[in-house]
């Protein structure tokens, strides 16, 4: 089976893709950092780094092997946390027209789009319904799903919507999570090295050995772990670490720290929480702005940390400078979540 990904960001539906036997052609990303990452971990594809709307044709060769385009239109409007953005109105909400575009250009045998949950009732269905009609308008056969990372042997509980179409009639059936029993934060990054505030050491041994079946999934061969880079926070922002526990948040900061707030009573919910080590970890999304903090350490998250609470195995190395390597971490489809679709879509075809 041939891949196509568009929206590709750094390529974590793309690895998971590649994990399942899938062979990626070609990938287009119009984000250079993310697209310099992509070239450097998959390197049998061709990336195009490029707007999707300048694109009007895809050269690759076919042979007698199905073809299956994917990937993640930008979701920021259909999230929850950016209510102002909700609206047909804002032209980047759109940008799944472009998707169906590419798709009536290659007339793939299956279409995978991924994307937030609150897709699904955004505008009261709305745009789930416009891709959807799309879809069929185009000649394939869509079903949608929402599906919980965490039962996919993530160790993050993230919530993702799948879209999933045949150009020939089949109506998809979504794989069951495997894993009741989920994979915790401590089992994902318990053997990294001890890191401090603002560390950025690029090559350190691993703490211990690997402790869990995912943490040996993860470093494979490897016996130096890289990209430790945790952001440097100000004194203030690590007191107030200091002040909360595992699976909490702003709220056990004395309010005599958040003086710079000008209502810290009406803080999101989201920022300045802490893991639980014996959980898998809250969204992940931009750790960086929200303040993720590390579950015994009193500093933030390593771009490494993250990347494995994503299931990115240690071997992946992001480019760019530090916000952008965190932005796309964050941002990206957890390769183990897009894999068991993928294994899915290939049994039915087999």
């Amino acid at each position: 089976m041939i891949g196509i990904e568009l929206f590709s960001g750094p390529g974590g539906m793309g690895l998971g893709a590649r994990q399942a036997g899938v062979k990626v052609a070609i990938a287009v990303e119009k984000d250079p950092f993310a697209a310099q990452t992509y070239i450097l971990n998959h390197r049998e594809a061709t990336v195009v780094v490029d707007d999707i709307v300048n694109i009007i044709e895809y050269d690759f060769e076919r042979k007698n092997e199905q073809v299956i385009l994917f990937g993640g239109p930008p979701c920021q409007g259909y999230s929850n946390s950016n209510r102002m953005t909700r609206s047909k109105e804002n032209p980047g909400n759109w940008l799944f027209k472009e998707f169906i575009k590419s798709a009536r250009i290659i007339n793939p045998d299956w279409i995978v789009i991924e994307n937030v949950p609150g897709l699904k009732n955004m505008d009261n269905g709305f745009f789930l319904e416009q891709i959807c009609n799309d879809l069929h308008g185009a000649g394939y056969t869509p079903n949608f799903k929402i599906l919980n990372s965490a039962d996919f042997g993530v160790p993050q509980k993230r919530e993702r919507i799948f879209i999933v179409a045949s150009r020939h009639g089949v109506a998809f059936e979504f794989p069951k999570g495997m894993f009741k029993n989920h994979v915790s934060v401590a089992d994902a990054i318990s053997d990294l090295p001890v890191l401090n505030n603002g560390n950025k050491e690029s090559k350190l041994p691993y703490k211990s050995k690997a402790k869990s079946d995912f943490a040996k999934l993860m470093r494979g061969q490897k016996r130096i772990v890289t990209q430790n880079y945790v952001s440097k926070n100000s004194e203030l922002v690590i007191e107030r670490y200091k002040h909360i526990s595992q699976g909490g948040n702003w709220q056990e900061i004395p309010l005599e720290l958040m003086k710079n707030y000008k209502d810290p009573t009406r803080c999101h919910h989201g920022i300045y929480r802490r893991l639980k080590q014996d959980e898998p970890a809250f969204v992940i999304a931009n750790y960086r702005k929200s303040m993720l903090i590390h579950p015994t350490e009193d500093r933030g998250l390593s771009l490494r940390e993250a990347a494995r609470l994503q299931s990115f195995p240690d071997s992946y190395v992001f480019c760019g400078p530090l916000v952008h390597m965190q932005q796309q971490v964050g941002d990206a489809v957890p390769p183990l979540l897009a894999k068991a679709v993928f294994e899915r879509i290939k049994r039915i075809s087999a």
